[in-house]
């Protein structure tokens, strides 16, 4: 029955649904998980990137001082109590006049726990086009430009990327529709699908402390787990029940994320696809990187095979290495997740961040 429970858990995950969040596997050491709160230690950024049937971008003309009169994609910070689309909504409708629905999430982009951007592909389905006759603090104005022939005043040259990560999107979908799932959160977490190869076989990490389940791992605030990004958390998840010095640990990407937002239940779980390899001393890596040492009341390696065959096949179906010169890392062949570069911004509204590229 266990198996079957956890066999089904995969199943969900693969399929970017959402679980409940009961407990961490693995939390910072020099502090407790702080709950997470909008305005006092995260700051979450919607953005939006629409394309019409003419290949034209829709972007707003900046209002506020510091950059007014430059053009920028729609977006801004989540207040309180708002789920992620209803702030994507909210941000398009106040900056651009149109009512919208997105249609799937492009990339998440992130500073380390207390700073994360969600890019989606998105489409307008009502409202009136704002003109410089309702200019005001939010925006001047909104417009459709030609892809390929944007203003040359840009707020910032981070949004060519996303642009053109729309087009490839819409001309040819590199992962199934990705759409944050509604369920509470009280903390920065992520939920590892963290797989192991052999000749024949995937294994599946798993943790052990009550019924089986994906590990979860919990993102911590403190100044080295900032500077280093929320895979910092995967790391020390692994650190735990793993030989990390002789495994190759790679993040391919997001599978999936759940929110809500409402009752102060501000948190974000991520469930992220990982795999890890035995390197050699060539430098090489290669698969099977297990470690049957590892303590079983921690975690366990579940052999993918029997009647979750199909599961095996379906994660090894899902790791594909990033493009060369892509800026961020391929899950079901595409949804991104990316470091972003820089220091949050305080006191700007949308607070976003140019994009480093490569890494998680």
């Amino acid at each position: 029955m266990a198996s079957e429970g956890l066999a089904r858990a995969l199943a969900a995950v693969l399929g970017g649904q959402a679980l409940p969040v009961h407990s961490c596997d693995s939390e910072p050491a020099e502090e407790p998980p702080a709950l997470v709160r909008l305005r006092k230690n995260v700051c979450y950024v919607v953005l939006a990137v629409f394309l019409n049937e003419q290949d034209e971008v829709l972007l707003i003309q900046e209002a506020k001082k510091e950059c007014r009169g430059s053009w920028y994609l729609p977006a801004g910070r989540m207040e309180p109590g708002e789920t992620i689309v209803e702030a994507l909504q909210r941000e398009v409708k106040e900056e651009a006049g149109l009512h919208c629905e997105p249609l799937t999430l492009l990339s998440v982009e992130e500073r380390g726990p207390s700073w994360i951007r969600f890019v989606f592909l998105a489409r307008a389905t009502g409202g009136i086009l704002k003109t410089p006759k309702e200019a005001d603090a939010e925006s001047l104005q909104a417009g459709w430009y030609p892809r390929t022939s944007l203003p040359t005043l840009l707020r910032a040259q981070d949004i060519l990327h996303l642009v053109e990560l729309a087009a490839q999107y819409r001309q040819q979908a590199r992962h199934p529709l990705i759409l944050p799932q509604e369920l509470p959160c009280s903390l920065v977490c992520q939920r590892l699908v963290a797989t192991f190869t052999s000749v024949q076989t995937v294994w599946v990490l798993v943790g052990t402390v009550g019924m089986p389940h994906l590990p979860i791992t919990a993102c911590g605030f403190t100044p080295m787990e900032q500077r280093g990004g929320i895979k910092m958390a995967v790391l020390r998840l692994l650190q735990e029940c793993l030989t990390l010095h002789h495994l190759a640990v790679e993040t391919k990407g997001l599978l999936g994320l759940q929110h809500l937002g409402k009752d102060h239940a501000d948190g974000i779980c991520l469930n992220v696809l990982v795999t890890v390899a035995f390197r050699n001393p060539g430098g090489c890596s290669e698969g099977s990187g297990m470690n049957h040492r590892a303590s079983p009341q921690r975690a366990l390696l579940m052999s993918a095979h029997a009647h979750h065959v199909c599961l095996c096949d379906e994660v090894v179906a899902v790791i594909k290495p990033a493009q060369k010169g892509s800026q961020g890392l391929l899950a079901r062949e595409g949804s991104l997740i990316r470091r972003g570069t820089g220091q949050p911004e305080g006191g700007s509204k949308r607070g976003v961040r140019r994009p480093a590229s490569g890494t998680f």
